[in-house]
């Protein structure tokens, strides 16, 4: 986390392409983020403590988030989503609201625009971009 700048900030050994970036947060996932920073306290063996980890329970890592990534999936309705498909809906919906291409591969993390193109896939039901 990056508050002062507003922001996630990947770290480069952490992204697969070895290049690290910020995602900017605003709206209602800036204010979730804000939330969940100011739930990192918690207390174990009489002492208040502070998580290094935004999301956390007493401190520890949340468990496996394929299993929850499930679990989440199941109750909003789609099972067969994977979490790999939000890259694709990002880049698309960051090109349909107007961000500049060169910024949506930067966020998203792609290197070439051939790669780009493949994860934009134009619906026929939206037609062209």
């Amino acid at each position: 986390m990056d508050r002062d700048a507003g922001g996630i900030r990947l770290r480069p050994e952490a992204a697969k392409t070895g290049r690290g970036r910020t995602v900017m947060l605003e709206g209602d996932l800036a204010e979730l983020i804000d939330r969940r920073w100011e739930a990192r306290l918690f207390e174990k063996d009489g002492n208040v403590r502070v998580a290094a980890l935004v999301f956390h329970r007493d401190g520890e890592p949340v468990g496996d988030f394929r299993k929850a990534w499930a679990t989440a999936c199941q109750v909003a309705g789609v099972p067969d989503k994977l979490f790999h498909d939000l890259r694709r809906t990002a880049g698309r919906n960051m090109v349909r609201a107007g961000v500049p291409e060169r910024v949506a591969m930067a966020v998203t993390g792609h290197l070439t625009r051939s790669m780009f193109d493949l994860y934009n896939i134009v619906s026929a039901r939206f037609g062209p971009r």
